[in-house]
């Protein structure tokens, strides 16, 4: 990567870019230089189930900078956008620099453009949309109201999931909630918004390579460690590789299709996060890489 950009140590910075583009490596290396607290902005990294699969700081990492918001939430343990963001709106009233790096793009845009709070979705609500989002997505997408089928990812099922709840719990859609969004905790003029523009035939090799080191460091393991009690459905059960060495412990698949698949699976979602930021992220300062 190149070298990390100067940046004012008086502004919050943002790093958002797609899986395995090098983003916490910048943000070490902005820390290093120029002071300031690390936190999460990946919604799988905010699982203490997987630090490998999920590409968490490794403990050394964590150590030689302060990092927050990592590993901190349990496995079975609810979590959402508004919980993120109400843990950041804390560490914004402390006196640290906050680096704020991850990829997950809902989260940046919460918090420069702010996030209504919708009602919590009961938990028969949500049991019913796990199964209908594993049995028949499309009819779920067929559900939405005509304004939020407009907004949402239609290819990301968890997107259309939320969706479909939140029609289904509050009989409002999505769209129409976010209409009535509150200010930002931290209006965009007011940081330093970085997004690393990583070109396919850059990214997919490396892609690749981490996940092979990820098996070396262990993965494996790591996923046996999460056999008893899995339930696919769980947002923790998300992270990619995760449902792939599952499978091919309970004996489904073998060890080389478990990694095609999750090797696979990384660079649809790469491909779905360069979508997203190229198109919400205009404004922000691109980075391109190599």
């Amino acid at each position: 990567m190149r070298q990390a950009p100067v940046t004012d140590c008086a502004r919050h910075v943002l790093i958002a870019g797609p899986t395995a583009s090098g983003k916490s490596a910048l943000a070490m290396e902005i820390a290093a230089r120029d002071g300031g607290v690390i936190v999460n902005a990946d919604a799988l990294q905010v699982y203490a189930n997987w630090r490998l699969l999920s590409a968490r700081p490794s403990p050394e990492e964590e150590a030689s900078r302060p990092h927050r918001l990592f590993g901190h939430v349990g496995r079975l343990d609810p979590y959402s956008t508004g919980a993120w963001l109400r843990e950041v709106a804390e560490l914004l009233e402390g006196p640290e620099r906050l680096i704020i790096v991850g990829g997950t793009g809902l989260y940046f845009r919460a918090l420069t453009e702010g996030l209504v709070e919708i009602p919590p979705i009961p938990e028969a609500i949500r049991a019913e949309g796990n199964a209908l989002r594993e049995a028949d997505l499309p009819a779920m997408v067929a559900d939405l109201d005509r304004q939020s089928a407009a907004r949402v990812d239609l290819a990301n099922p968890a997107r259309v999931q939320r969706a479909w709840e939140v029609l289904r719990a509050t009989g409002r859609g999505l769209a129409a909630w976010q209409d009535d969004t509150p200010a930002p905790l931290l209006p965009p003029e007011q940081a330093t918004r970085l997004v690393l523009e990583a070109p396919k035939d850059w990214l997919t090799p490396r892609i690749e390579r981490r996940f092979d080191l990820m098996m070396e460091a262990g993965a494996l393991e790591e996923a046996r460690a999460n056999l008893e009690g899995w339930d696919p459905a769980l947002p923790s059960s998300k992270a990619i590789g995760g449902p792939e060495l599952i499978a091919h412990l309970l004996g489904d698949i073998s060890l080389d299709e478990a990694r095609e698949r999750a090797i696979i699976g990384t660079r649809r979602y790469a491909k779905r996060q360069r979508t997203w930021f190229r198109a919400r992220m205009r404004d922000w300062q691109q980075l391109t890489l190599p």
